[in-house]
């Protein structure tokens, strides 16, 4: 996809996030705003969402997004694309 390099950015973030996890070997679980931050160096925001569809890639999609909470729900879809 073609995204901003501010959003391309925060998505390479994310993914490292995400290969992180995915050693982990976590299912379904949830993570807060400064969780993600810890992991990836990203709030969620704009640019977070826009990536968040490539997440299956790595064998996971986002269940539940709350931007009151400030967290995010993923959930382990069991095949990895990437």
């Amino acid at each position: 996809m073609l995204y901003s390099k501010e959003t391309e950015s925060v998505c390479e973030q994310i993914y490292a996030a995400m290969e992180m996890i995915k050693e982990d070997g976590r299912d379904n679980f949830t993570l807060s705003d400064d969780e993600i931050a810890e992991l990836g160096g990203v709030t969620i925001d704009h640019a977070f969402l826009n990536c968040k569809i490539e997440l299956l890639e790595y064998g996971y999609e986002v269940g539940k997004i709350s931007l009151k909470n400030k967290t995010v729900n993923f959930i382990k879809t069991g095949e990895v694309i990437k």
